[in-house]
């Protein structure tokens, strides 16, 4: 047995005003639950703690609760010391006890098709991903979306998928989704983060349903117009400068020796929109002794037409880029857009390793920069932070370039999955909410690895907002000019 301590969320709507938290120290066995610690709660100190719990085992979806902040099945986390219990984030009955009816209330039914034959082999095994679903509506607890916009959330769309799926059902879901939100997902994988059944709604829901929306002539008019600018130039943003493809030489060797090689794929963002992000980590490279070798066959990933369903050509895109690099040996291909890495890495077959740049520095080990006088914050870029595993790499190189680094909550920017472009009222409600968490860590910069949101953050900020490679090539300006090189 061991002594732990937790603070539990307590209210009461027909005596509290607002929400409270009580503190509670109870004794438990090693490896117990979070469930087991409330029981302890309620047998020790309060029996009219209210939460709920019925099969124990992660199979019924009852008790979820958020455990400092983040969404869990109660019987399956493991209780520490420390630890924050609150409900979902969804309308509170009473303490942990959330109404989750008028959730459960938008998730379809069958409408039985007459004469319907049974799925098949082949149509049982594109359901099954979808199916494992409990309702202990984590997703939706944790869906950005749903903070800002009347979105009817992840589970309820993942039915709608299911529902399409199923020879059985003879309801409009594709019409159905767009009703229920459908172009308001971000795409962010929060929802795949919190999920105890890891159902990645995004990609086997989200995606698949804009895919058949596609289809049916149903996708955004400007997703339509994204689509047609790949198709007739092989990117997604219109040229309105010199590119980077056009500045710089297919090989950019390094200003000393030669530690190792990449390939870099560049992103129409960084090509045609942000150049000089891509010419600053050129720098970088060269700096840390990195040839880098650029193809200037490279067309657009099809990150944008994968995330909108518009996927007629996402495989001639793959088989152009994939050939740009493997004919010349490439081994390595360095990406420095979150968008681009987490595509590369997740929806191709590459014969080549893909790698962020802040993989490849961080592995290889920098030369240390000179400390910039600022306080620096950083924006986890979904498609790095979910979509890549990657975390603590840029952070330890903002680091090494800022004079203080402070943390700020992870929480999608709203520029992804089609939605600064498709749903902009949406985009700029969840950058409104970025640059409160700006504003409430002081920083006088905020530092991410994302051109989207680089982009959507700076129009919903005054702070200023930079990509971390342009920190760490000012640093090695600033350590030149202090050393007089």
């Amino acid at each position: 047995m061991r002594a732990i301590t937790l603070r539990v969320s307590r209210y009461d709507p027909a005596v509290d005003e607002e929400p409270y938290f009580e503190e509670y120290t109870v004794r438990v066995n090693e490896g117990a639950r979070v469930l087991h610690a409330l029981h302890a709660v309620r047998d020790e100190h309060d029996p009219t703690l209210s939460y709920r719990y019925c099969c124990g085992s992660g199979q019924c979806g009852s008790c979820a609760v958020r455990v400092d902040g983040t969404p869990v099945l109660a019987c399956m986390a493991e209780a520490r010391d420390g630890m924050t219990v609150e409900p979902l984030d969804l309308p509170v009955m009473k303490d942990l006890t959330v109404d989750m009816s008028p959730v459960i209330a938008k998730i379809a039914r069958i409408c039985p098709a007459p004469d319907a034959a049974l799925p098949n082999p082949e149509e049982i095994a594109a359901i099954k991903p979808l199916r494992d679903c409990i309702e202990c509506l984590s997703c939706v607890s944790a869906c950005p979306a749903l903070q800002v916009i009347d979105f009817a959330g992840p589970t309820v769309l993942r039915q709608e998928m299911r529902l399409a799926l199923d020879p059985r059902d003879s309801g409009n879901r594709i019409t159905d989704a767009i009703e229920k939100g459908l172009f308001y997902c971000t795409t962010c994988k929060r929802c795949l983060e919190v999920c105890p059944k890891d159902i990645d709604i995004p990609g086997k829901a989200i995606e698949k349903l804009r895919e058949l929306a596609n289809r049916r002539g149903l996708t955004l008019p400007r997703h339509q117009e994204v689509a047609r600018l790949v198709r007739e130039t092989g990117r997604s943003v219109e040229r309105t400068r010199e590119t980077f493809l056009e500045q710089v030489p297919e090989v950019i060797e390094p200003d000393g020796p030669v530690r190792d090689e990449v390939g870099f794929f560049v992103g129409c963002m960084f090509n045609g929109r942000v150049p000089q992000t891509a010419l600053d980590a050129m720098g970088v490279m060269k700096r840390n002794g990195i040839r880098v070798i650029v193809p200037h066959e490279q067309v657009c990933c099809g990150s944008p037409l994968i995330r909108t369903g518009q996927t007629a050509d996402v495989e001639d895109l793959k088989q152009k880029n994939i050939e740009a690099f493997a004919r010349r040996g490439i081994t390595t291909v360095m990406t420095i857009c979150a968008g681009c890495g987490a595509t590369l890495k997740n929806d191709y077959e590459t014969p080549f390793v893909v790698k962020d740049v802040t993989e490849i520095l961080t592995e290889y080990g920098i030369e240390p920069p000179a400390k910039l006088d600022v306080r620096a914050t950083y924006h986890d870029p979904c498609h790095l932070l979910r979509g890549q595993g990657i975390s603590e790499q840029p952070r330890a190189l903002l680091r090494e370039g800022v004079r203080e680094f402070v943390e700020m909550p992870s929480q999608c920017c709203g520029a992804g999955g089609g939605v600064r472009s498709g749903v902009p009222e949406e985009a700029k409600a969840l950058g409104a909410k970025r640059d409160e968490a700006v504003k409430a860590t002081g920083a006088d910069v905020v530092v991410t690895v994302c051109p989207f949101c680089e982009f959507h953050i700076a129009d919903c900020t005054d702070v200023p907002v930079k990509n971390l490679v342009t920190v760490l090539l000012e640093g090695y300006r600033k350590k030149d000019g202090e050393t007089g090189k």
